[in-house]
């Protein structure tokens, strides 16, 4: 799946960085070239390694329904683009994202950026890992007020979260940088220590929850504690890579809604 994905990256992603126009999804998210041509090619590859049918970002809700609901034994779930703003004004921050998800859980994620040539990837039960290195690959913060926390404010349906995220944050420095797959990825790193997103898309977090449970983090939603169990097509999340960390970031989140 490795090789798959970086040969998709060099053949129909890269070539088209700052070469394509962008259109408007009826959401109004962006989409380009790139995204439909990656999302195309994954699709005939994909079902080769193992025989599972793809669920893609640019399908249409219908389609995506139709998938997820008649393959709880294996479904690939691809983000062809994950940070589609950042690629069309030529930030060097978006990745590719592929998952294999069984009964509703993550059981392999792979997120490629291809600028910086970082292949992150995990199994199940077998580690996570940054081009072989196993994650994480630095030590963690030792105190909230010395985390760097990865927050999306803009998806936080809470308002006094979100007002208090501004004025109160127990962290020490935040960052919001346009892709949520890279975000899962950073945090699994330890280049985050925390993180808050109010809603993301399936394609949004299948491959980086896995990613991050296997390099030891621990994840949340808002709504709930048994991450796996909540919405399946706009789940939020509050994660962190140490445990002790996440107690306290959990709790603080979960006070201030």
């Amino acid at each position: 799946m490795i090789k798959v994905v970086r040969a998709v990256a060099r053949s129909e992603v890269m070539p088209r960085f700052l070469r394509v126009g962008k259109t408007r999804k009826e959401d109004g998210s962006l989409f380009t070239e790139a995204d439909l041509a990656c999302q195309s090619a994954l699709q005939q590859q994909l079902p080769r390694i193992l025989p599972h049918p793809v669920l893609g970002e640019e399908m249409t809700i219908e389609e995506q329904d139709a998938l997820w609901a008649a393959n709880p034994d294996g479904l690939w779930v691809v983000d062809p683009i994950d940070g589609t703003t950042n690629f069309v004004n030529g930030l060097p921050y978006f990745a590719i994202s592929v998952a294999l998800m069984i009964n509703g859980r993550s059981e392999l994620g792979v997120i490629y950026n291809p600028v910086s040539d970082e292949m992150f990837y995990a199994r199940r039960g077998h580690g996570a890992f940054l081009n072989g290195q196993r994650l994480p690959l630095k030590s963690m913060a030792n105190s909230m007020g010395d985390a760097i926390a990865a927050v999306e404010i803009k998806y936080l349906r809470s308002g006094k979260l979100a007002a208090r995220m501004g004025s109160v944050a127990p962290f020490g420095s935040q960052r919001s940088m346009g892709s949520s797959t890279l975000d899962w990825c950073f945090l699994a790193a330890g280049r985050y220590d925390l993180y808050l997103h109010g809603g993301q898309r399936l394609w949004d977090y299948a491959a980086g929850a896995v990613i991050l449970e296997e390099a030891g983090g621990r994840i949340a939603s808002l709504n709930t504690d048994d991450y796996w169990a909540d919405t399946v097509w706009k789940r939020s999340a509050i994660a962190a890579l140490d445990t002790a960390l996440f107690a306290q970031w959990h709790r603080w989140v979960r006070a201030n809604q």
